[in-house]
């Protein structure tokens, strides 16, 4: 059946799509490959904004080529490592190339099973959407996480988490700044502070795994599949169990900068300062916490989680019928949360919700 409006304010399509991302995209791909109608919801005024609003100088951590979505290369060199702005093009490319219909400014605010069948979305703006099958493409970075301790610091120290921060600039002052976390975002944070001569101190657990990032290991993670092992799998379950690690060459650089001390993993704050394993930091100006995020699906009342809010699904299949998650980090593989690894994710969970439906008609002794 086509999308319509089938009243002022509510809309029917076949599958609702919640989120216009990497995960949404290719879910609409194989949609319409399958000749079905969708509807992407996105939150945002235009696709690819969560990008676009990253911190300025956030490179992708993988070559143009290993980046590509379903069905459409990245113009421009392939070998280059794309700016977070030309990642948001490439996503509006993608929308516009395949002609997908996006609902920009649409924050859903409930999914709840619907009356008739299927499900209803409500967003922000007061509209309403029916379908027979959602997926959840929103991924796992809803919420942005800082630890409980860090309220303990003094209001004279400014606190920006990782999603807020765009350029040195700012942060005020020019004394002692600390990046908290252990991830790749960490690193490239402190070296952007770093480069501005000012003091940085690094909350960083020197046990967390590196790996090189060039174009030879892109090959061989593609040619060989590594990043489509499933945790579900022994080689992939130890992936999934291992720390993520981070690229060797950040780290090497990071450690170049004389204004840069390493003070091991943050335990505690206290007034200006934070208590690391290496000791108290000096008093500090600001704090930029690069600790992650944490799921937020408060809108989703339908029964897919466990008791922690967590989506309880396997392989991106929920036990709800018509109802799938994709997007979220190992979600089945160390590359479903990855523009360049979301595509097989999103081609088995699209068959997968499309073939459930044939198998119900069979079950009913309909012709499928």
């Amino acid at each position: 059946m086509p999308s319509i409006v089938s009243a002022e304010g509510e809309y029917r399509t076949d599958t609702l799509i919640i989120g216009a991302g990497q995960a949404g995209l290719a879910a609409a791909y194989y949609l319409k490959q399958a000749g079905v109608p969708c509807i992407l919801l996105e939150q945002a005024r235009e696709v690819g904004q969560a990008w676009a609003l990253r911190y300025a100088s956030l490179r992708l951590f993988s070559p143009a080529w290993a980046n590509a979505l379903p069905g459409l290369k990245w113009p421009g060199p392939a070998l280059r490592y794309p700016t977070k702005d030309e990642a948001a093009q490439y996503l509006r490319l993608y929308a516009n190339y395949f002609d997908f219909e996006v609902h920009l400014g649409q924050r859903v605010v409930r999914v709840s099973a619907a009356e008739a069948g299927g499900f209803a979305a409500h967003t922000a703006g007061g509209a309403r959407y029916l379908a027979k099958r959602v997926i959840v493409c929103t991924g796992g970075f809803e919420a942005a996480h800082v630890p409980a301790w860090a309220s303990a610091l003094g209001a004279e120290v400014q606190q920006l988490h990782s999603s807020q921060y765009q350029a040195p600039a700012q942060l005020p002052g020019t004394g002692p700044v600390a990046v908290v976390g252990s991830g790749n975002s960490a690193l490239q944070i402190a070296a952007d502070v770093a480069a501005t001569g000012r003091p940085v101190y690094i909350a960083f657990d020197p046990n967390t795994p590196t790996m090189p990032n060039n174009s030879l290991m892109w090959v061989l993670l593609k040619t060989f599949g590594v990043l489509r092992f499933s945790r579900h799998g022994w080689l992939g379950g130890w992936m999934h169990r291992r720390a993520e690690p981070v690229v060797a060459g950040d780290l090497r650089r990071l450690r170049r900068f004389g204004n840069v001390h390493w003070v091991g993993r943050a335990r505690q704050a206290e007034g200006d300062a934070l208590l690391a394993d290496a000791g108290r930091t000096p008093a500090l100006q600001a704090v930029v916490w690069a600790t992650g995020f944490r799921p937020d699906y408060r809108w989703v009342e339908l029964p897919v989680f466990d008791n922690q809010g967590v989506p309880v699904h396997h392989r991106g299949i929920c036990t709800v019928p018509g109802f799938a998650f994709l997007g979220l980090p190992w979600l089945d593989s160390r590359g479903s949360a990855l523009m360049g690894g979301v595509g097989p994710d999103a081609h088995r969970v699209v068959k997968a919700l499309l073939d459930s439906e044939i198998v119900v008609w069979q079950k009913k002794g309909t012709p499928a």
